[in-house]
C-alpha cells in the first residue's frame, strides 16, 4: 500500500486535568475534523469485560507508596481543589490514513476504536502500577530501556507473535 497507509501517534504530556483545546496546534481547517475523544481510566464502562482486571482498576487500587487512589466517579472534580497533589494528562493525536476504496471509513473507524482501547488499558495499568515505578532514577529507566530493546530485537528476530489483538465487536 505504499503511501497509502499509515498511522501516526503524537503525544503531549501537559500537567492538567485535559482542560487544554488543541495543544498538537492543528490547523483550523483539519482542526474542524478532529473527534475529540476524552478517556477516563476509572470509568469501567471504557473497558471490555475481556480487557478487565480487577488489579488494574484505578477505581478500586489505592497506592501504598503515594496513597493515590482509589479513584472515584468524580476523581477529577475532586483534584482541581487539590493544589498539592500532581496531575498529567496525555493528549494524544491520532492520524489514521487509509486509502483503499469502499474500505477507507470502515478501517481507519476500525483503528481509531483499537487505538482508544489501547491507550485506555495501558493509562489504566500505569496508575495501578505507580508503587512499580514512582521511585524509578533516570539511570532505572535508561537501563531498563536498554533490556527491553535488547528483549524486543530477540524475539524479533525467533519469537513468536505476541500482543494485543482486535476487540471482537
Amino acid at each position: 500500500m505504499e503511501d497509502n497507509f499509515f498511522i501516526k501517534i503524537e503525544t503531549w504530556h501537559k500537567p492538567d486535568l485535559g482542560t487544554q483545546e488543541n495543544v498538537h496546534n492543528v490547523d483550523r481547517s483539519s482542526w474542524k475534523e478532529v473527534t475529540i475523544v476524552p478517556v477516563d481510566i476509572a470509568d469501567r464502562s471504557q473497558v471490555s469485560s475481556a480487557d478487565y482486571k480487577t488489579d488494574e482498576d484505578p477505581a478500586i487500587f489505592k497506592s501504598v507508596k503515594t496513597g493515590r487512589g482509589p479513584l472515584g466517579p468524580h476523581w477529577k472534580k475532586e483534584l482541581v481543589s487539590k493544589t498539592d497533589c500532581p496531575r498529567m494528562c496525555a493528549y494524544k493525536l491520532v492520524t489514521v490514513k487509509f486509502k483503499w476504496w469502499g474500505l477507507q471509513g470502515k478501517v481507519e473507524s476500525f483503528i481509531h476504536e483499537q487505538e482508544k482501547r489501547i491507550f485506555t488499558n495501558f493509562h489504566r495499568q500505569l496508575f495501578c502500577w505507580i508503587d512499580k515505578w514512582v521511585d524509578l532514577t533516570m539511570d532505572d529507566i535508561r537501563r531498563m530501556e536498554a533490556e527491553t530493546q535488547k528483549e524486543l530485537d530477540e524475539l524479533r528476530s525467533k519469537g513468536e507473535v505476541r500482543g494485543t489483538s482486535a476487540a471482537e465487536e
